[in-house]
């Protein structure tokens, strides 16, 4: 274990998830943890006055503070070093186990639990955390043989060390910008993963921006970069040959031949239909990920075939009276709703959005889906962003505005009850956060489901 904490006074900005680990952490190592949080009982102080920062040999941001946070800009204002979650954890891990890092704007939680069924089948003990509720700090001291860790951009900002072994960006759309300020300082904290990639750089190969970003990346000599296409790959690839997922990148004959991984249709059981093209993506990003750690090729297909999807993305709620309820609440952006309206037809989606725009602009979400619209319910204590692009990009949509109130989602349900048709899909795709109306994403799906679930035929 590190001892690089023993000593030191360290303030913890935030005592949810990452600051209580944080806390544990520092009390193990030897360190001395001050907590400052408005929100919770236990935290040592509620703000920072009264506090000399300038005392102090380090502070962990917990995810939630900007760097433009008047608490934050306090502490590096005095010259305090400020690190992230996962650069915190980092500092304390067992070393010598190899980690892996999945960022992107959407697909990371989905991406990373891949990667552990992955592991898995190949026989490792793999800790699979970060951005999706497990604690990295935790799981960094543990024993096990990978670590996978989903990483946010928000975590990325403050992370400066960090050297994985193989590390994926499976997009760059705009996101979190209330947080970053702009969409040149998101990607730039998305770039942020590759730094220090010891073996593996993994990029979607159709991604200039993300391909530049790893021809940018301060990486360990010997790290190259690994492409992911659905065509047929060229060396120093993963992609797919009539059905077939295969591998050019990690094997000695990569020059000559590729390497079978597994099958497309090893994803059929997690969807209804066609597999959609994002979701070979992401077994193709995870199985580069798991062979740059030497897993073997057979456990990429045992994996994918053992592999389930996280609740609230594209769940397949409920048919009532011939209409398809299908809970994305996962949804948290523009990005992901696009995602979800892969493959459904023209005019036979009733949309259920809206929630936070986190400083998001919309058009480009409109034009993309705007003909496979029937009606739009849009929910949200500011429905104005998602409004104005339906207005601007689809005016002849009718859209049902549903007021802020206790009972959002079951008057939701229900417009969208009236406005489907036999052979429509309801679809919850928010493209916006929960937190104007719901505890979160789940709370969001729950209600939902709870809703469809009081419909009768």
């Amino acid at each position: 274990m590190s001892d690089r904490l023993a000593g030191l006074r360290v303030l913890i900005l935030g005592l949810g998830v990452a600051g209580r680990s944080a806390r544990e952490a520092c009390m193990a190592e030897g360190a001395t943890p001050v907590t400052v949080d408005p929100q919770a009982a236990d935290a040592d102080h509620a703000d920072l006055a009264g506090l000399a920062v300038e005392g102090f040999d380090l502070c962990m941001s917990s995810p939630g503070f900007a760097p433009h946070h008047p608490w934050v800009v306090a502490v590096a204002d005095v010259g305090v070093e400020i690190v992230s979650e996962m650069e915190f954890a980092w500092r304390v891990r067992r070393e010598g186990i190899p980690w892996v890092l999945i960022t992107g704007t959407n697909g990371k939680t989905t991406t990373t639990q891949m990667v552990g069924a992955i592991a898995e089948a190949g026989g490792l003990d793999v800790a699979v955390c970060g951005n999706m509720g497990i604690p990295v700090i935790g799981a960094a001291r543990e024993q096990h043989d990978l670590v996978a860790v989903e990483i946010a951009s928000l975590q990325l900002h403050f992370t400066t060390t960090l050297s994985p072994h193989a590390a994926v960006c499976l997009n760059a759309d705009e996101d979190h910008l209330d947080w970053h300020g702009s969409v040149e300082a998101y990607r730039a904290d998305k770039a942020r993963v590759y730094r220090h990639v010891r073996v593996a750089a993994v990029y979607g190969a159709h991604d200039a921006l993300v391909e530049s970003m790893v021809a940018e990346a301060d990486v360990v000599d010997g790290a190259r970069a690994v492409g992911i296409t659905l065509g047929s790959p060229a060396v120093s690839q993963l992609g797919v040959v009539e059905g077939v997922l295969v591998d050019r990148a990690f094997h000695d004959a990569r020059h000559r031949e590729a390497l079978e991984l597994g099958h497309v249709d090893d994803l059929a059981h997690l969807v209804a239909g066609a597999v959609p093209p994002y979701l070979a993506f992401n077994a193709l990003a995870a199985a580069a990920l798991c062979r740059a750690v030497g897993v073997e090729p057979a456990a990429v297909a045992r994996g994918l075939a053992s592999f389930s999807l996280d609740a609230h993305r594209t769940d397949f709620v409920a048919r009532v009276a011939d209409v398809d309820y299908v809970d994305d609440s996962k949804a948290t952006n523009a990005h992901a709703a696009i995602a979800a309206f892969g493959g459904r037809a023209d005019e036979s989606v009733v949309w259920v959005a809206g929630g936070q725009a986190k400083g998001q602009e919309f058009d480009d979400l409109v034009r993309t889906i705007g003909s496979r619209l029937r009606h739009v319910v849009l929910l949200g204590e500011d429905p104005e962003p998602l409004a104005s692009a339906l207005a601007g990009h689809a005016p002849d949509i009718p859209v049902t505005r549903i007021a802020p109130g206790d009972t959002v989602m079951e008057r939701a349900v229900a417009a969208a009850r009236t406005a489907a048709r036999a052979g429509d899909t309801v679809l919850l795709s928010p493209a916006c956060a929960s937190f104007d109306q719901f505890r979160s994403y789940a709370d969001r799906g729950e209600a939902f489901a709870r809703a469809v679930g009081e419909l009768e035929e």
